[in-house]
């Protein structure tokens, strides 16, 4: 079904920060299958983990006690602070199984409409359950009814939070993203995290924080709401948790954690010995090669290189973001710089229009953080020159 618009480029093979089309010819991976690829492409551990498990056992149902899952989770809740996880297999399935979540604790409260506070711009999935969430008009479009119980706020506005939780009886839990992704990179501020905290503890609500693009180390801590010392009651996770095997997990805390008793929530994939084992490889990767520091140093290493090469150059709004999730606002759209910073041999995508994203693999080192501004930056001047 046409639901893509594919770039004109096949890759069939990446190696390290590298993808190669059909031709042979090469491309810096900036894009990462849109924050997938944490370890890049053809990472040793990662291959000699997945041959191994591939020879072993790859699915055998959760009707059956789970070593490779429990030991994943227990890496998990060790990074997190939190204490239980449910696998799936997406960022969707994630954040469809934290709304069930909230609406089955507002239940048990007694509430028989829960509400849950959702944001404009933000990105949840494109199930019915998630789409209603997401604050994009655009892909909502042709979908109606959509699925009620959503009250919808602007992010980092805490006055709007306040008027919600004075007016609306009915809610039972905040859902946000520590980054917004599809929206444009635009992060929560720290500030606004500790408030929602706060509102939440004072009104008995649960905190849910999207972790599903901003975590798994890309923003140079574990999740990106660690960078505020905030802790969620529920946090979905998935695309760079496998490094490109498809997984999903909701990692919980206090209340939230017992919430789903046998036969409230189930998956026939999750939690299947492949994935788990790619969780586990990717997890002891990061922190075998230091990878979240290195996620900082290379977000100063482009952050200074951009900067320097677009200063001054009207059209420029703002560089933001943390560690290796970065975007560049322009003052118009700019979608046209995807197919040519692929005729220049880089991956990478436009969103919210006018937002350039970068989500390069982890394992970036300083010559290929050059290499992006070298390329990226004259493509960005072109574009703007050509469309005053």
């Amino acid at each position: 079904m046409p639901t893509y618009a594919p770039q004109p480029v096949a890759f069939v093979r990446g190696e390290g920060v590298w993808l190669f089309d059909a031709a042979g010819k090469r491309y810096l991976d900036a894009l990462s299958g849109i924050a997938v690829n944490t370890l890049g492409h053809g990472h040793p551990a990662l291959v000699e983990a997945l041959r191994d498990q591939v020879g072993r056992l790859i699915h055998h149902s959760n009707l059956f006690q789970n070593p490779l899952a429990e030991a994943l989770a227990h890496e998990l809740v060790k990074r997190s602070g939190m204490t239980n996880v449910f696998f799936c297999n997406s960022g969707l399935e994630a954040n469809e199984a934290a709304i069930k979540i909230a609406r089955k604790y507002g239940h048990d409260r007694g509430i028989d409409s829960p509400e849950i506070i959702v944001y404009e711009h933000a990105f949840h999935g494109r199930s019915l359950a998630t789409l209603s969430a997401t604050g994009n008009a655009k892909v909502q479009k042709g979908f109606a009814p959509l699925v009620p119980g959503f009250v919808r706020v602007p992010l980092n506005d805490t006055d709007a939070l306040e008027e919600i939780a004075q007016t609306r009886p009915n809610v039972v839990a905040i859902f946000l993203e520590a980054i917004q992704g599809e929206g444009g990179i635009q992060p929560a501020d720290i500030n606004y995290l500790h408030a929602a905290r706060r509102v939440c503890d004072a009104k008995g609500w649960l905190l849910m924080i999207d972790e599903v693009q901003c975590g798994t180390a890309r923003t140079g801590r574990w999740f990106a709401h660690q960078w505020g010392g905030v802790l969620p009651d529920v946090m979905p996770l998935a695309k760079g948790l496998g490094s490109g095997v498809p997984i999903g997990a909701v990692v919980a805390h206090g209340a939230a954690a017992t919430v789903f008793g046998a036969g409230n929530h189930g998956t026939t994939f999750g939690g299947n010995p492949l994935a788990m084992r790619a969780g586990l490889a990717t997890i002891a990767a990061i922190e075998a090669e230091a990878l979240m520091a290195n996620a900082q140093a290379q977000e100063a290493r482009i952050r200074a290189g951009l900067t320097q090469a677009l200063a001054g150059l009207p059209g420029v709004r703002e560089i933001r973001g943390r560690g290796l999730m970065l975007g560049i606002e322009l003052d118009r759209p700019c979608g046209e710089i995807v197919g040519q910073a692929l005729q220049a041999g880089l991956v990478l995508n436009v969103t919210a229009d006018r937002v350039i994203r970068l989500l390069p693999p982890l394992i970036f080192k300083d010559e290929h953080s050059d290499q992006l501004v070298a390329t990226l930056a004259p493509l960005v001047r072109n574009l703007l020159e050509q469309h005053p």
